[in-house]
């Protein structure tokens, strides 16, 4: 883990983030350093691009982004790019015809959730187990709670796109980045979706072999982000357009540093090389580094 004593220029890369009692804590990728920034609340933070931009992939410098930090060859032609992994429920696996064949049967020949969230309303997804609670931070959900278990990508997918009849697979970020939601009674929402959609979901479990489609009943997830003020409107930063985004940095949530000036999206801009400049807090130690990581 790093400290910033001078600048730091290196490749932006999605944030890492764990659950700490309760409240999210980030790492900042750039280059080879891992800034532990949300422990830097209230300094100025400046993000510099250089122009230039590399695929997280195979590494080529590429004068575009496709898919959050992939060259147009590797958009194209790997699995994880696919229209199918947004919409897993178009899986074209048995087809013959997936990009990757030996990557599809690990990644998404594998156990898989569905789930509720409240990130700006309710909504549904999908994850994998490994992905608890790093998905629900990166979406910025602050309630979650699992409601099936199922025993591919492909059946998860089926799953949402039913329970996409009543609730939304989406999240509204603005409406996310100015604050908590209003509580949503998660287990009373389950509950309401198996009694309108019983007879639906009865047929699919039946689809597939007993136990691949499994209705749970688990605990709500509470997760709370590290956000000292929220913004009144959110204005976004685009590194394509903006040769300096600077500000002093109020919080972090889903995948977002909040600026006083606005707000960035570091995932977004994956791949993107930038100069990052991080001004000490007046009166401040630099911030200790911790094990959450390690």
């Amino acid at each position: 883990m790093d400290e910033l004593n001078s600048p730091h220029t290196g490749v932006l890369g999605r944030m890492p983030s764990v659950l700490s009692n309760g409240t999210a804590s980030y790492l900042l990728p750039v280059g080879d350093a891992r800034l532990p920034i949300d422990q830097y609340l209230g300094a100025h933070v400046s993000l510099s691009p250089t122009g230039r931009i590399f695929c997280l992939n195979c590494g080529r410098k590429t004068s575009r982004s496709f898919a959050q930090g992939h060259c147009y060859p590797c958009f194209t032609s790997l699995a994880r790019c696919d229209l199918c992994i947004m919409k897993p429920e178009t899986c074209h696996f048995e087809q013959g015809t997936c990009r990757e064949p030996e990557w599809g049967l690990t990644h998404c020949f594998a156990p898989h959730l569905v789930y509720l969230s409240n990130a700006s309303g309710p909504k549904v997804g999908i994850t994998k187990p490994g992905q608890v609670p790093v998905r629900w931070i990166d979406q910025g959900a602050s309630q979650a709670l699992v409601i099936f278990r199922v025993a591919t990508r492909y059946q998860s997918g089926l799953v949402e796109a039913l329970l996409r009849e009543r609730v939304s697979d989406r999240t509204q970020w603005q409406k996310m980045l100015k604050g908590a939601p209003l509580p949503v009674d998660l287990p009373a929402l389950r509950d309401s979706l198996m009694d309108e959609l019983g007879e639906n979901i009865d047929a699919l479990i039946n689809r597939f072999a007993p136990g691949e489609i499994q209705p749970v009943n688990e605990s709500v997830w509470s997760l709370e982000f590290p956000v000292s003020t929220w913004p009144e409107k959110v204005k976004a930063w685009n590194l394509d357009r903006h040769d300096r985004v600077e500000g002093v940095l109020q919080g972090i949530k889903g995948q977002y540093l909040l600026l006083d000036t606005g707000v960035i999206n570091i995932r977004k801009f994956g791949g993107y090389e930038v100069t990052l400049d991080i001004e000490p807090i007046a009166g401040h130690a630099a911030p200790a580094t911790d094990d959450l990581f390690s």
